[in-house]
């Protein structure tokens, strides 16, 4: 190939680059701007495992959640190696042997580093119904000894294995961030549009119930409802009944911003122009209005999981939210309120760091999302 021939090609995939550029539609041009955000991409590629894991989580978790070893009680986080005697081999943990303090009768767990148990993946192990229909006993890694287990993080004080709970609760925590999400952003938008949209006595009529919802203070609210909600209702619906509080409450605000920006944007030219094309208020505002605020939105969706997931945890830790059997991780905190537990087992608030992780992720998703949606930015 000359150099000529060379310089031409080169040309011609810059005119195709720049081609493709001006022809990409709106959505692909966000996505390349996203990609440019190194941590939101890093942040949503860990949410995604989060919520897969939370999906599979049967499979991933090698115990069940309430599975109880008492003579395996604080058992110490193991961890998994890969060098024994000098030689590399396959994932492995050492066993704990139990002993006990003669003077103090505090139980430890010494490693005896003479027997490796090795860690086996996709392994038959205790049976389960997956997401509660079907049938089946294989988990995604497990070690062969009988009278041992493999605990990543340790144990609480009923010896359950905690990363199995952390898995089962993640379920619970990450999709009460959704479905409170989902809810709020339908009654926020619905009513912050209508109310910027129509004006007069509409918006004042709904600008008074948003006060109304804002001026109840939360903590007596939870206190009342943890106090009337029976003890024998079934933890599911409280669960349900949890997120749907959540949203009626947490809806007041985006409403708010929507109806400053469907003031604003109800007397721009195009808004105008689709008035006089006779387009009917729907698709006025579902086609015209709302999607000039896409990148606000998507903030804050984005934003807003995180809100709710930590209403969740704050509430079902001070016990006002969800109780056991359920297990979710403001639930796990409960056994990291004293500091005796925490002085004799800080493992147990890893579902704290776990909260902590997710919360961050969401934040710094948000933050991509919103600076690939916004039309100005570069």
């Amino acid at each position: 190939m000359t150099y000529e021939t060379s310089v031409y090609a080169e040309e011609n995939e810059l005119a195709a680059a720049e081609q493709s550029i001006y022809t990409a539609n709106s959505w692909k041009l966000m996505w390349w701007r996203f990609r440019q955000h190194r941590l939101a991409l890093i942040s949503l590629i860990f949410l995604v495992l989060a919520y897969i894991t939370a999906i599979f989580a049967e499979i991933i978790a090698p115990y069940a959640p309430d599975s109880i070893e008492r003579l395996e009680t604080f058992v110490p986080p193991q961890m998994v190696r890969f060098v024994h005697d000098g030689s590399l081999t396959r994932p492995f943990v050492y066993e704990l042997k139990r002993t006990r303090d003669p003077e103090t009768a505090r139980v430890s767990y010494v490693v005896d580093k003479s027997k490796p148990l090795p860690i086996r993946f996709f392994v038959e192990g205790e049976k389960y119904r997956f997401w509660g229909i079907w049938k089946a006993d294989l988990h995604l890694f497990g070690i062969d000894a009988r009278r041992q287990k493999v605990n990543l993080l340790g144990t609480d004080a009923l010896g359950r294995d905690l990363f199995s709970r952390l898995v089962y609760g993640a379920r619970v925590t990450l999709s009460a961030g959704l479905i409170g999400v989902f809810f709020a952003f339908v009654l926020g938008l619905f009513f912050g549009s209508i109310s910027g949209y129509y004006g007069g006595f509409v918006d004042t009529a709904i600008q008074r119930m948003m006060e109304f919802i804002r001026s109840v203070p939360t903590i007596p609210l939870w206190m009342g409802l943890a106090a009337a909600l029976p003890i024998a209702w079934d933890p599911l619906f409280v669960y349900v009944l949890i997120t749907l509080i959540l949203a009626l409450i947490g809806w007041t605000h985006l409403a708010r911003v929507v109806r400053g920006r469907f003031l604003s944007l109800k007397s721009e030219d195009y808004v105008m122009a689709a008035r006089l094309a006779g387009a009917s208020e729907y698709r006025v505002i579902t086609k015209h209005m709302l999607p000039a605020m896409t990148s606000y939105i998507i903030a804050a969706m984005t934003l807003a999981v995180p809100e709710m997931i930590l209403g969740e945890t704050a509430l079902s830790f001070l016990g006002l939210g969800l109780r056991p059997p359920v297990v979710s991780w403001g639930v796990l905190l409960q056994d990291a309120q004293n500091l005796r537990s925490i002085s004799l087992a800080p493992w147990l608030l890893a579902p704290g760091l776990a909260v902590v992780a997710v919360v961050l992720a969401f934040n710094f998703l948000g933050d991509g999302l919103r600076d690939a949606a916004d039309p100005y930015g570069q």
